[in-house]
């Protein structure tokens, strides 16, 4: 009730005499004497208003700045800050509403706080957009209220404000440091276990508890009279491509995100990731006809390339096929590679209607077949039926589920990696499956 009234009227101590004096001509009406003393409130009530309010526009009292970041990250909480500077000579109450993206949908957002003459103070808070494209800031509007409390000023700052938001990039350089240094420990991350060593040789070293027994170098321990080891890093400059369907399948919404903006967060993290491995990042998209291509590369210009490609992408809403993506990837990635395909079956037969494409592309390079859970199927397991429409429910998620496993299996027969995983859990799995694969010097 208190934040109703707050949200009509900024200034709530007024509110209150206004009602009280209101509630005195009120008994004024039985008992004259109320009536002189209400009348009497009133007047002082608004003296004391006029002198206020008069006090507050003397000067520009407040100095506001919204700091906005150069971008926001979708899908993540993007903080923005707010920079407030008293330079009255006494001390303020402010009520702060930021006019943020109607995107965001946020109609309820204002702060409040009390400054001291002449402080300085910086407010934060966080935004979380759930889809691509140009947001717009509109007006920081403060309400400054005196020691009385009773009158306000309103100030107006940092009009009209665009701003873009871009695949989530905050948390890259997280991902990045764990990949790099194989401590990828954190829950949904795990570390991968090297399957032999790889094939490139880096330098000789001497010999550590732990060492692989196989790698000593002989001829070396003999010269130096110490045992020495040879030293394998992981073989590189390989050809990564994420590949996203961009079919009216991927516009499925989990979490207030499509299944597309999941596929794009992903790629941008294992692209990152890729070329701090020293392998070469590319990016295919596809639906009844091809879309971006980017060839693979790992020159420092790539991430933003691909960045800047995937803020741009929209599905057409048109069914997917996989013959278009097996001849263009014949005709334009001619050495084995790493096909990350992001797209969604959600039934046996959608797979089955692609399966002799895939296996053709499984001839040449090394596809990864990305399809999303049904989260939401996965809520109903867990439900205890209540009436009989409840069980026929809680079957049918039975039934999808089980069809999951089955796509699952089908392609494992035919000699094809896939990864079934939550939208939300995507770019952890990609990330951790990518480095299986270099381990087990699958490409």
């Amino acid at each position: 009730m208190i934040s109703f009234i707050r949200s009509y009227y900024p200034n709530l101590r007024l509110f209150w005499i206004l009602a009280v004096i209101s509630v005195m001509f009120v008994c004024g009406f039985f008992f004259g004497i109320i009536y002189y003393i209400a009348m009497g409130f009133l007047l002082l009530t608004i003296l004391a208003v006029i002198t206020e309010i008069f006090i507050l526009y003397l000067s520009d009292g407040i100095v506001a700045d919204r700091i906005l970041p150069e971008k926001l990250s979708n899908g993540d909480e993007n903080e923005i800050l707010i920079k407030l500077i008293n330079r009255y000579k006494f001390n303020i109450e402010c009520l702060i509403i930021d006019e943020t993206p109607f995107q965001l949908q946020k109609r309820d957002f204002k702060i409040i706080r009390k400054l001291s003459t002449g402080s300085e103070i910086t407010l934060k808070y966080f935004l979380r957009p759930v889809k691509r494209g140009s947001y717009t800031f509109g007006k920081l509007n403060i309400y400054v209220t005196g020691i009385l409390g009773l009158g306000s000023r309103k100030f107006i700052f940092c009009e009209g404000t665009e701003l873009p938001v871009y695949p989530s990039f905050l948390k890259i350089k997280h991902y990045e440091m764990k990949a790099i240094s194989n401590r990828l420990i954190n829950p949904g991350i795990k570390e991968v276990r090297k399957l032999g060593h790889t094939m490139e040789f880096e330098h000789i070293r001497e010999y550590r508890n732990g060492d692989d027994y196989r790698s000593i170098n002989w001829k070396a321990t003999g010269r130096k009279g110490d045992m020495m080891v040879n030293q394998f890093i992981d073989e590189r400059s390989q050809n990564i491509y994420c590949i996203i369907d961009m079919g009216r399948n991927m516009k499925m919404p989990f979490n207030g995100m499509t299944l597309l903006d999941y596929s794009i967060n992903s790629t941008l993290a294992v692209s990152s990731i890729v070329q701090k491995k020293y392998d070469k990042a590319g990016l295919v998209t596809f639906s009844d006809e091809l879309g971006t291509f980017i060839p693979a590369s790992n020159s420092i210009t790539q991430r933003a390339k691909i960045s800047e490609s995937l803020y741009r992408l929209e599905t057409n809403y048109a069914e997917t096929s996989f013959e278009i993506l097996y001849s263009f990837i014949r005709r334009k990635i001619p050495q084995r590679s790493l096909l990350m395909i992001f797209t969604n079956f959600e039934t046996i037969n959608a797979m089955r209607r692609n399966i002799d494409y895939i296996k053709l592309i499984a001839k040449f390079h090394l596809p990864l077949i990305v399809f999303f859970e049904n989260t939401e199927v996965s809520k109903m397991l867990n439900d205890i039926p209540q009436k009989d429409f409840d069980i026929y429910k809680k079957i049918t998620a039975e039934q999808f589920m089980i069809e999951k496993q089955e796509i699952i299996n089908e392609l494992r027969m035919n000699g094809i990696m896939s990864l079934l995983c939550k939208p939300e859990d995507l770019t952890l799995k990609t990330i951790n499956k990518y480095l299986e694969i270099k381990s087990r010097r699958l490409v």
